[in-house]
């Protein structure tokens, strides 16, 4: 991250990254398909996935997964929400980082259909059930856009205020204030 950060993701080499981490270029590869990869590593997708699960069924897919992500990120320290932001900062700079960011929802709103699908009884598949799986990303990335725009806005409440905003019905002209 160091490494995008100064020189930019697409004047940063594998042959950089892989000096910088004292690594040869094809251990990188064992590791990391591509740069992008790099970028695209989030620790925090199985942290959110088990206290979604951890949570009593008779929560709606909307209340367990909003006590998951509000539970993560204020779990998450000074250092790791600075670098959220940068890579959030680095993804929005950069077109192909931004393609692969959507590339790699289209997985996750797959494997959000697959924990809201056990929680409810139904099919992944269920229209209804990519629906919501879809909502909660939504939710989600219009809360990262909010932090794009303002890199000193609250993170934790944005994500927060965006899980009210699902679980309300996302009526228009009733969001909550950030």
């Amino acid at each position: 991250m160091r490494l995008f950060l100064q020189k930019g993701f697409q004047a940063t080499t594998i042959e950089e990254i892989a000096e910088a981490v004292e690594i040869s270029p094809s251990t990188f590869f064992n590791y990391f398909p591509s740069k992008e990869d790099v970028v695209m590593q989030d620790d925090l997708d199985p942290l959110m996935i088990e206290l979604f699960n951890s949570q009593p069924p008779e929560l709606s897919p909307i209340t367990a997964m909003r006590y998951a992500m509000r539970t993560v990120f204020t779990s998450l320290s000074p250092e790791e929400d600075a670098l959220a932001r940068q890579r959030m900062k680095l993804i929005a700079a950069d077109s192909d980082l931004r393609a692969a960011m959507l590339n790699r929802f289209l997985g996750t709103v797959r494997e959000v259909a697959d924990i809201v699908a056990t929680r409810t009884g139904l099919s992944p598949n269920d229209f209804a059930v990519r629906n919501m799986a879809g909502a909660l990303l939504g939710v989600l990335m219009s809360a990262l856009v909010a932090v794009e725009d303002r890199p000193d806005a609250d993170l934790i409440g944005l994500v927060d205020d965006a899980m009210a905003h699902l679980e309300a019905g996302l009526p228009l002209g009733q969001a909550p204030k950030d």
